[in-house]
């Protein structure tokens, strides 16, 4: 039997932690699932916390190179708890949940296909990954933006439900007035409905 295992990316400066509120509502709602948190690899280099890449003078231009510099690290990351957890990625259903900085490499995870994915969740996030992009025929995408996000644009999730549409990828899409750059109730609900669907279309 397929195990089921949600991976929670935390945004930059941010740690597992902060999202073991909705590993442990993730863990209640969706039955014989495992919902894990890990820290980002590296120390936020600006403050407490940890992160995935570094934020420090980035620029639109630089930041493809840095999410391709932290594939390594990233990846190790996701190792470690597979290794932990006895979860086989060409066999085990992997769904990746990030917010923010996770949510780009969530995305980045997605559009290189350098795992088998059942699918991904992408909070308040933007595709910022060097292309080419070849994301698997049967990549699923939850895209879950603020309109009133002032750190990433919702913009930025709705070009990449045009961009990953256009390639295949099957993209649902939750735009929402008034939220700023955090994960509201709504976005957790339509979450858990698309991880609950991911995992028992692929079980």
């Amino acid at each position: 039997m397929a195990k089921n295992i949600v991976i929670l990316l935390h945004g930059v400066g941010s740690s597992g932690d902060d999202l073991q509120g909705l590993a442990q509502f993730w863990l209640q709602e969706i039955p014989g699932v495992i919902a894990v948190a890990p820290n980002g690899p590296d120390d936020f280099a600006m403050g407490a916390g940890y992160q995935w890449f570094s934020i420090n003078g980035v620029t639109e231009q630089t930041r493809p190179a840095r999410i391709q510099a932290a594939r390594g690290a990233f990846d190790a990351t996701l190792q470690a708890i597979f290794d932990r957890y006895q979860v086989t990625p060409a066999q085990d259903n992997i769904i990746l949940a990030g917010f923010s900085q996770g949510a780009i490499m969530a995305l980045d995870m997605l559009v290189t296909n350098r795992l088998p994915l059942a699918g991904v969740v992408a909070f308040s996030g933007r595709l910022a990954s060097p292309l080419p992009y070849q994301p698997a025929a049967h990549a699923a995408l939850l895209l879950v933006h603020g309109q009133q996000d002032t750190v990433i644009p919702w913009s930025e999730s709705d070009k990449a439900a045009q961009q990953l549409s256009a390639l295949g990828v099957t993209v649902e899409t939750l735009y929402e007035p008034g939220v700023p750059h955090t994960i509201s109730a709504s976005g957790v609900r339509q979450a858990t409905a698309f991880i609950t669907q991911r995992v028992n279309a692929r079980t």
